[in-house]
């Protein structure tokens, strides 16, 4: 908890903080791989580029912050925490860097806010962040503990057997250890981190759903990203250009906060693009495990021929016996029941009673789902999100 005195100091200055946090985050990260460029091996130089890490970052400490001064507010507090902690657990981070990243980060907010950080006012900042690294740091030791991890050495090297074609731009690559180890234990949605060392030496850590597991194998599915008017995704066009059958790659353990919940109440998937990897893990974990378990898999795309997973998901999807798929598609082609123009309508879909409802896609398809869903009744404590990349729910 938040001492008395330094709380109603995060309370005044938090406005202009909020205000400035992008500013800050985009010193502070400035300044700190200046000072320790090894750390851009560890951090996704994709997301520093677009902005969306420097976004995240500020929303998550203004969160807390205000988590801190008001602890009745309605700040996604724990979820964010958790989802920080998980993220980081698959990238290994240390406590020790934590210090590096508290230094930098509180000297931003100094550089930019200049003479309004009074000692008092960087002593109250400086326990807001210290609280929030304390309680990441339990966390994620938590979840090193679970895994089996060791945070110096978080990657395995693991070996592709086999790449096999999804849709446009889309490939799995199915894997084995190369250690000739086991396949670690996992929940239907979690992801792993893959490591590669791109042609320039920057190694770069991303996250992908584990979008089926089973026996001695995993698989992992990539988008390859175009970036149009942005910069080509660095690592997916790496590992569709320079990843063939027999090569190894680095991969840490399974992690993430959102995965398949072990109870009997009916699902409904909802996902968009490449967010359909986590409902394929689940479907694809249920037609093995609870067949039974009433499944509606709601899936949007562009056409036919940029839909992922379609045959895993309707192989399994033919081995339960309460499943239905309803699919949008923006470039239909033939049309069918099950099978419609445009985007998704919630007000459309056949939503069973105390249905839990995972969403997976862009955070503009997520925020306008749930909105249907709030429509039709389905309250926050029964949807859970996956987003690829910086979580900016928050903000």
């Amino acid at each position: 908890m938040l001492s008395s005195d330094h709380a109603d100091i995060v309370r005044t200055t938090l406005p202009a903080v909020g205000a400035h946090g992008i500013e800050i985050t985009g010193r502070f990260y400035s300044a700190m791989f200046a000072a320790h460029p090894e750390l851009r091996h560890l951090f996704n130089q994709g997301n520093q580029a677009n902005g969306e890490q420097r976004q995240a970052l500020a929303g998550s400490v203004a969160a807390f912050a205000a988590h801190l001064v008001s602890p009745d507010s309605a700040t996604p507090f724990q979820q964010m925490l958790s989802r920080i902690a998980h993220k980081h657990a698959s990238l290994g981070i240390r406590p020790e860097q934590y210090t590096i990243v508290g230094r930098h980060l509180l000297d931003a907010v100094a550089d930019v806010l200049g003479d309004a950080v009074t000692p008092q006012v960087h002593a109250a900042w400086s326990e807001v962040y210290w609280l929030f690294a304390t309680l990441l740091i339990a966390e994620e030791a938590r979840l090193y503990r679970d895994a089996a991890c060791d945070p110096a050495a978080p990657y395995r090297p693991w070996r592709v057997v086999e790449r096999r074609h999804e849709a446009d731009d889309v490939v799995s690559f199915v894997l084995v250890p190369a250690d000739g180890g086991t396949i670690p234990t996992h929940r239907p949605g979690q992801y792993v981190s893959v490591a590669v060392t791109l042609p320039d030496g920057l190694r770069q850590p991303r996250q992908y759903t584990l979008s089926r597991a089973a026996g001695d194998t995993a698989q992992i599915t990539v988008r390859r990203v175009r970036g149009d008017q942005a910069p080509d995704g660095a690592v997916s066009n790496h590992l569709f250009d320079h990843v063939p059958v027999g090569e190894q790659l680095q991969l840490s353990r399974p992690f993430g906060d959102v995965f398949l919940d072990d109870d009997e109440d009916p699902l409904v998937l909802i996902s968009a693009g490449i967010g359909i990897t986590p409902a394929a893990a689940m479907i694809d974990h249920l037609a093995a495990a609870d067949p039974d378990r009433p499944v509606l898999a709601v899936h949007a795309d562009r056409s036919p021929r940029t839909h992922a997973l379609r045959e895993q998901i309707a192989a399994a999807g033919g081995r339960m016996t309460d499943f239905r798929q309803l699919t949008w598609y923006e470039e239909p082609g033939e049309l069918s029941a099950d099978v419609r123009p445009g985007w998704i309508d919630v007000a459309e879909l056949p939503l069973p009673d105390k249905a839990r409802v995972f969403m997976c896609g862009s955070l503009p398809f997520m925020r306008k789902i749930r909105r249907g869903l709030h429509d039709a009744g389905v309250s926050d404590e029964r949807i859970r999100y996956e987003v690829f990349g910086p979580d900016l729910w928050i903000r």
